[in-house]
C-alpha cells in the first residue's frame, strides 16, 4: 500500500477508536479530500468530526488549541507545510505552555500534519521544510513521517500522550510503497530504524537522515553497497525533538564517522544541533568532523531543474558518504 492510503488508513482508526478526535483542516472533506488525498472518504464515514475550515491558519491553530482544552483530540492538517508559520505564536506561546503554566491541570495535545519539502516544483513559499525553526520549542513534539515508521504506532503513541506534537510529512513520501528495502538490513533501535547491507561491525560510517532524505540516503547506501563494497549504516529516527541519542551514539562509537542528512536550509539547523551535541560527548572518538548535508540557504526557485540543484539530493548524499567512509 502506498503511504497516503496508510496514513488515510491510520486516520481512520483514530477516528474510529477514539471519539474524541476530531480532524480539522483546509479542503479535508469529501470528495476533495485533502490537497493530498491524505483524508479522502473519512468526513464520508465520521461527517461530524472530520470538518473543513476557512483559508486560515490561525484559525485552524485556535480551534484546535480550544478543542484540546476542552478535552477533545484535534488533529490539524496545515495544507502545505510553510503556512505553519502562521500558527507559530500559538504554538510557542499557547499552546506548548499550557500544561506548564497550569501545573498539569489544563493540557493541549494537539496534533499538527504538516505536509512539507520540495522536488515538485511548487515554488518559494509551496516548498520549504521549516520544522527546524521548531526544534528543540519545550514541550513540543517534533517528528517526521518515513517509509520506515508505521503511522498507526506514530498516532496511537501521539493520542495517548499530552504533549502537542509537529508530525513533518515530506509530499514525496505520499505516493511511495509503504516498507523497508528489501536488500538492507532492518533492525529497530527504540524509535530509530537502523539499515545496512552488513552488520555494524563491518561499516565505516554512521549517516543519519529521516523522512524523504532517509529514502534517498537508502537507496544510495544500497548502491554503494553492492556496486562497491562502501558499507555504512543509516539510521532513521523517527523524533527530531527531543532527539534520542542512544542508537546514534552507539553507532558512531564503532564507525567512528557520522553525517547527518536534512532537507532544511544549511545553517543553525537539525544537522549542526547532532555535530555539536556528538562531538562534545564523543570528542576523540570520531575519525573526523560530523559531516552535516543541508539545502543551499536561499529562497527555492520556481523551476525545477534550479530547484533540483539547491535542495539536498541523492548525488549530496553519495558525496558526503563517500567522505565519512574514508
Amino acid at each position: 500500500m502506498i503511504f497516503a492510503k496508510e496514513l488515510n488508513a491510520a486516520l481512520h482508526e483514530c477516528l474510529e477508536t477514539d471519539e474524541r478526535v476530531v480532524l480539522i483542516g483546509e479542503d479535508i472533506v469529501d470528495p476533495y479530500g485533502g490537497a493530498f488525498k491524505v483524508t479522502r472518504g473519512l468526513s464520508t464515514d465520521f461527517p461530524e468530526r472530520v470538518r473543513t475550515t476557512p483559508i486560515s491558519e490561525g484559525a485552524i491553530a485556535g480551534v484546535s488549541a480550544g478543542l484540546a482544552l476542552a478535552g477533545m483530540r484535534p488533529i490539524a492538517e496545515v495544507m502545505f507545510g510553510d503556512f505553519i508559520t502562521l500558527c507559530y505564536d500559538q504554538i510557542v506561546n499557547h499552546i506548548t505552555k499550557y500544561e506548564a503554566m497550569y501545573n498539569g491541570k489544563a493540557t493541549c495535545p494537539v496534533i499538527f500534519r504538516v505536509p512539507s519539502g520540495g522536488h515538485r516544483g511548487y515554488g518559494p513559499t509551496h516548498s520549504q521544510s521549516l520544522e527546524k525553526h521548531f526544534l528543540g520549542v519545550p514541550h513540543l513534539r517534533v517528528l517526521a513521517a518515513s517509509l520506515y515508521h508505521d503511522p498507526r504506532a506514530v498516532l496511537r503513541d501521539l493520542l495517548g500522550q499530552t504533549t502537542p506534537a509537529l508530525f513533518v510529512e515530506h509530499k514525496l513520501l505520499y505516493p511511495q510503497n509503504f516498507g523497508r528495502p528489501g536488500g538492507l538490513l532492518a533492525t529497530d533501535d527504540g524509535t530509530t530504524v537502523c539499515l545496512s547491507a552488513v552488520p555494524r561491525e563491518d561499516c565505516t560510517a554512521t549517516v543519519l537522515a529521516y523522512g524523504y532524505q532517509a529514502m534517498l540516503a537508502a537507496q544510495v547506501v544500497e548502491q554503494l553497497a553492492i556496486e562497491e563494497e562502501i558499507f555504512v549504516e543509516l539510521l532513521v529516527p523517527l523524533e527530531l525533538s527531543p532527539l534520542d541519542y542512544g542508537p546514534i551514539e552507539r553507532s558512531v562509537a564503532v564507525t567512528k564517522s557520522l553525517v547527518t542528512v536534512e532537507e532544511g536550509t544549511a545553517g543553525w539547523s537539525w544537522g549542526t544541533e547532532i555535530a555539536a551535541v556528538l562531538s562534545a560527548r564523543m570528542f576523540g572518538r570520531l575519525r573526523r568532523p560530523v559531516g552535516v548535508v543541508a539545502s543551499v540557504p536561499t529562497v527555492i526557485p520556481s523551476s525545477k531543474s534550479k530547484e533540483s540543484r539547491m535542495l539536498v539530493g541523492t548525488p549530496q548524499i553519495d558525496v558526503a558518504i563517500r567522505e565519512a567512509a574514508k
